[in-house]
């Protein structure tokens, strides 16, 4: 199998392996989204890293399989491709990237998905499109733009520049750069301890978060309100709150 799902400590990692570069063909891209879907209907996933190995996340899209693709089959594939990642995104569980060497293009793309992103401080990401006389197709001039701002997501997409894993972090489109034979231990760390957590809650937070981003602020605050009363009917609050007034804060256990 090109991408995996393997499942330990309630972490579902999310693995791609398509030697030597990760390049994200048709066939991964469908099967991105079964294993996404998948990791949101199972009870034992309940938080997700995306990983491509120790060498390489993604370096893009599989160009020689595009290259033979006209305007025709492009109109038909482009929904399932943007699809794929859709999925990625919308797993109602905490998600992150954990990026070693190149996340380019797609590779960038996917790792946008992701809720956060732990990457190796010699990783360089970038949306190369523009050199290909393409733009990114996977989500790229929304979800960058929306993580980074508009100008640094223009300069971006517009140069088709790689950025190094500092430039990367300082513009926001990296959350924590490590060494890189500590990128995906990190993740794991980060992902565990919030599969602790309250699964409900974290499935409220994040969709509270990414629903008012895409809305005005009184439908966001809608949302908002809607998820915190509804959070009331249950057991993770009863039990949170239980914990709190008899032990103080942070010692709940969740199940």
């Amino acid at each position: 199998m090109t991408v995996t799902l393997e499942v330990r400590d309630n972490v579902g990692t999310i693995r791609l392996d398509r030697p030597p570069m990760n390049a994200l063909d048709v066939a991964v891209q469908d099967r991105l989204r079964e294993l996404a879907e998948e990791a949101t209907r199972r009870e034992d996933v309940r938080a997700v890293i995306l990983y491509g190995g120790e060498k390489v996340f993604a370096a893009g899209a599989d160009i020689k399989e595009m290259q033979a693709m006209d305007h025709t089959a492009m109109v038909v594939r482009s929904k399932a491709l943007q699809d794929s990642f859709t999925a990625v995104a919308r797993i109602p569980k905490p998600v992150v990237a954990a990026v070693t060497g190149y996340a380019l293009g797609g590779g960038c793309e996917l790792a946008l998905c992701a809720d956060f992103r732990i990457a190796a401080d010699n990783a360089k990401l970038g949306q190369p499109e523009i050199l290909l006389g393409l733009i990114p197709g996977a989500g790229g001039t929304q979800r960058l733009a929306r993580l980074i701002g508009p100008s640094r997501a223009k300069d971006l997409i517009f140069t088709g520049r790689m950025v190094k894993a500092e430039e990367a972090l300082t513009l926001g489109l990296l959350d924590r750069v490590v060494p890189a034979a500590e990128v995906y231990e990190q993740a794991h760390a980060w992902a565990a301890k919030l599969a602790k957590g309250p699964a409900l809650a974290l499935r409220a937070a994040k969709e509270s978060v990414d629903a008012g981003l895409e809305t005005d602020i009184d439908t966001g605050l809608t949302v908002e309100r809607n998820w915190f009363a509804g959070l009331f009917a249950t057991e993770d609050r009863e039990r949170g709150m239980r914990s709190f007034v008899e032990e103080g804060p942070g010692k709940a256990q969740f199940l």
